[in-house]
């Protein structure tokens, strides 16, 4: 890998068009050569955004069974190895990095062993302001680091090959190399949850380390839950049973107690039962 490595931010999009601008104004001037926004509902809103790195777009379409999430990174970081990427650096479409971000996980990718997923702090921010979020280099006194992940201090980098279930595709980052390695996400998941959980564990099988990268941090910007949404609740499910499938323990175990506690699901991990219940369409998280 050179000195800087050359560096690619995929991100996947199915609206939110706020979201993506508030991230590309905060990629200005970073570290990046490309930026590749998939679309999954249509082509995304790509506006000229002064000083963002170069942009290319491509589409996957959806399917009955939901957002086709693990498709689309898939399709992000083809495109974006066909353009020489040595490093790919992923934001779901609703984070904005913090100020050196994507330089901190291009130094982590430098000191870092061969297989190695790079995992950076996520901050969630509260509902913005009237006038909208602050800049990019503002945004810390708004949120810390989400406390149950490892958050270490700028420069530091924390090593390991426990706790892979930690892992969120929300922000994380990769060479080229590796992601081959890891064989991408597995897509036969579509819609909400496990897919990341699922790609964690695989990389995990083929040797990976997880390096927490102090100072990589990523600002999670604020929109309700959408879990609770009767799609979303279908997608867990059929996900989580997915997931069970391949790896013999359920994925997302606090989100499914809930879902069986307001009666829109019946869980039981002892003895292995998850099934919708009839009426869950009135499920009400309150």
């Amino acid at each position: 890998m050179t000195a800087r490595p050359s560096t690619a931010v995929v991100t996947i999009a199915a609206g939110r068009e706020a979201h993506l601008s508030r991230q590309r104004e905060a990629l200005a001037g970073e570290a990046a050569d490309l930026q590749v926004v998939v679309g999954m509902a249509g082509p995304p809103d790509l506006g000229d955004v002064p000083g963002s790195p170069p942009v290319v777009s491509t589409l996957v379409t959806a399917g009955d069974a939901g957002l086709p999430l693990a498709a689309a990174r898939n399709a992000g970081a083809r495109v974006a190895l066909e353009h020489g990427i040595e490093l790919l650096v992923f934001l779901d479409v609703d984070c904005i990095p913090g100020p050196g971000a994507l330089a901190r996980y291009q130094a982590a990718a430098r000191r870092v062993p061969p297989a190695t997923v790079l995992c950076g702090p996520v901050a969630y921010l509260p509902p913005p302001p009237p006038r909208g979020y602050p800049a990019a280099g503002e945004l810390a006194r708004l949120a810390e680091p989400h406390p149950g992940r490892p958050a270490p201090r700028p420069g530091e980098i924390m090593l390991e090959r426990e706790r892979f279930e930690l892992f969120w595709s929300l922000s994380f980052a990769t060479s080229r190399e590796d992601w081959l390695r890891f064989g991408g996400f597995c897509e036969e998941f579509a819609g909400y949850g496990a897919e990341d959980t699922d790609f964690a564990l695989r990389a995990a099988d083929r040797g990976a380390l997880l390096a927490w990268v102090g100072g990589a941090t990523a600002f999670h910007q604020y929109h309700p839950p959408s879990r609770h949404e009767p799609r979303h609740i279908r997608e867990l499910v059929a996900n989580a049973l997915l997931f069970h499938r391949r790896h013999g323990f359920w994925p997302m175990t606090d989100w499914l107690t809930d879902l069986d506690l307001a009666g829109a699901v019946h869980f039981d991990p002892e003895s292995g039962t998850l099934r919708l219940l009839p009426g869950f369409r009135n499920h009400n998280p309150k």
